[in-house]
């Protein structure tokens, strides 16, 4: 049996080891190299060029969804697993639309991960149940409701006190780029370009109260 050559690439050390333990164990399966960002995952596959590359989408730097449009251009044969903790359409759609095999979501059963692997080295497409139901309803032109998850909705409310991406960092517990993705998912989910229109949408929909 031909051994299928992985990269991994997620900024968090732990999510990596987990992952790398279970693909040692399912046979069949290499894991050749670990990538902390998006820059550096370019770097490995150039000097590695493996079959797989299990790409993380939010990560510091260069993210996955600009990862793989560039590795779409210089490597048109690797398979890119995308693999993430975020089901929003701008995640999904977004890497999907770059050239993405797949999408995982990190809140499945590790063994998910080798299935979606030896599916994508076939050249077949693996998504979640949860990604493949939103793909399914783009497909027919059904429209999705989209609501903010509590994380989002606790960003929105701060927002509409005038805090900084630093301020509600500091307050929230996380970092600022989380703020900043979450702020990002805020103004797709609504359909605007800035925070102040966020605001007034989350107004009108009773999410906010001024």
């Amino acid at each position: 049996m031909e051994i299928i050559r992985v990269l991994l690439a997620d900024d968090h050390p732990v999510v990596r080891a987990g992952i790398r333990a279970e693909l040692d164990g399912a046979g069949g399966i290499e894991v050749v190299g670990e990538a902390s960002s998006g820059d550096e995952a370019l770097r490995l596959v150039e000097d590695l060029h493996p079959d797989v590359l299990v790409l993380d989408v939010v990560m510091p730097g260069m993210d996955g969804v600009k990862a793989t449009r560039v590795l779409r251009k210089s490597h048109p044969d690797l398979c890119i697993l995308a693999l993430s903790a975020y089901d929003e359409n701008e995640c999904v759609f977004g890497i999907l639309k770059a050239g993405a095999n797949g999408y995982v979501l990190k809140e499945e059963a590790l063994d998910t991960i080798v299935k979606a692997i030896r599916v994508a080295c076939r050249g077949e497409t693996w998504l979640s149940p949860k990604v493949a139901e939103k793909v399914k309803r783009r497909a027919i032109g059904e429209k999705e409701e989209v609501p903010l998850t509590k994380r989002e909705l606790e960003v929105l409310r701060l927002i509409a006190k005038g805090w900084s991406n630093r301020e509600i960092a500091k307050e929230l517990f996380i970092s600022k780029r989380t703020v900043r993705f979450h702020v990002g998912n805020i103004l797709g989910k609504f359909g605007v370009g800035s925070r102040t229109e966020a605001v007034v949408e989350g107004v009108k929909r009773g999410w906010v109260k001024m």
